[in-house]
């Protein structure tokens, strides 16, 4: 249902489309009655058809609302337009993290804030039984304070079980299923049991989590392929490059990675939390992390001009890191 600049719903005004995607439409809008700006999203046709599938959308806003989190955007309301239920969602200005890494690589100490941030909003949300289920670069908005916020939580929830395969094949955008059989998702982020079709539980966030700091590290995606084919068979049968991580990225933050990529769900990362407080652990030490830089240098430099320029990377990095 496209809407119109200048169109009415409730008391916020249409002044702008954002996006759209296989979920919905996304309009920028003024509520009149606060006098700010908030972003309204539109479910599809397809489901503004289903009376069941807006059923269900009503009843996940609801538990959507009661996510309080600085890195959430929140759901202020849900307003009504033709019989179709719209939600009122913070605006957040910003680049998505896809737009921040397509523009340069991420220094070490940034990407380690923003995936710090990113945890703790997952963490809050499984701790109020919600998954993401389609976290992913473009689903992270970073502020120009450098703040993280996760948005499109909880969507794939609400609509994924009552979306057959035949019609979820058309989506743009696929969310991940909570029926088994129904393979969904944003392939290049989707967990192996995505991929399979299986039943999903908390960990295949903690999947995503994983390509995102590895894309963040490295400057790439964990798993490419020709296609959403090649990509699966790539989650199915192969492994990130680990070469250029162990290049890239401290080894503590290496082995997180690790272990939020391993195939075998049980062998998985088994709570975000962990990586949450394994990421503070990190942030704090930062000895790693300069550890790091002299080993690029030794590789890169004659013995004899080692002592000095180690010298100074160290320095370098202690200052960065804010040591002294």
């Amino acid at each position: 249902m496209g809407l119109k600049i200048g169109t009415r719903i409730g008391p916020y005004e249409i002044t702008a489309p954002i996006g759209a995607g296989g979920m919905g439409e996304v309009y920028r809008a003024t509520d009149t009655k606060l006098k700010r700006d908030v972003a309204i999203k539109v479910p599809p046709e397809a489901i503004a058809l289903d009376r069941r599938r807006l059923a269900r959308f009503e009843r996940e806003a609801h538990l959507l609302a009661s996510l309080n989190h600085p890195h959430i955007a929140s759901i202020f309301g849900l307003e009504m337009s033709d019989d179709v239920p719209c939600l009122v969602l913070e605006l957040v200005e910003g680049k998505t993290l896809a737009e921040r890494l397509a523009q340069r690589g991420l220094p070490v100490k940034e990407a380690l804030n923003l995936a710090l941030q990113i945890a703790s909003a997952l963490e809050a949300a499984h701790e109020t039984g919600i998954i993401h289920r389609d976290l992913k670069p473009d689903n992270i908005k970073v502020t120009s304070k450098s703040t993280v916020k996760v948005v499109d939580f909880g969507l794939a929830k609400i609509f994924a079980p009552e979306i057959p395969p035949e019609e979820a094949s058309n989506l743009s955008t696929r969310t991940a299923a909570t029926c088994e059989g129904t393979v969904m998702g944003t392939p290049p982020y989707m967990s192996l049991e995505q991929v399979r079709g299986e039943g999903l539980d908390f960990r295949t966030d903690i999947w995503a989590f994983g390509c995102v700091l590895y894309e963040m590290m490295v400057g790439a995606r964990a798993f490419q392929g020709q296609a959403g084919l090649g990509i699966a068979a790539a989650i199915l049968e192969s492994e990130p490059y680990w070469t250029a991580l162990r290049k890239s990225a401290p080894e503590s933050v290496a082995r997180l990675i690790r272990r939020c990529l391993r195939k075998d769900r049980h062998r998985r990362l088994q709570h975000i939390g962990d990586a949450r407080a394994e990421l503070e652990d990190i942030l704090e030490k930062g000895d790693e992390t300069t550890a790091a830089v002299v080993a690029k240098v030794k590789r890169g430099l004659p013995q004899r001009a080692l002592s000095w320029f180690a010298a100074g990377a160290i320095a370098g990095a202690i200052v960065t890191f804010g040591l002294l």
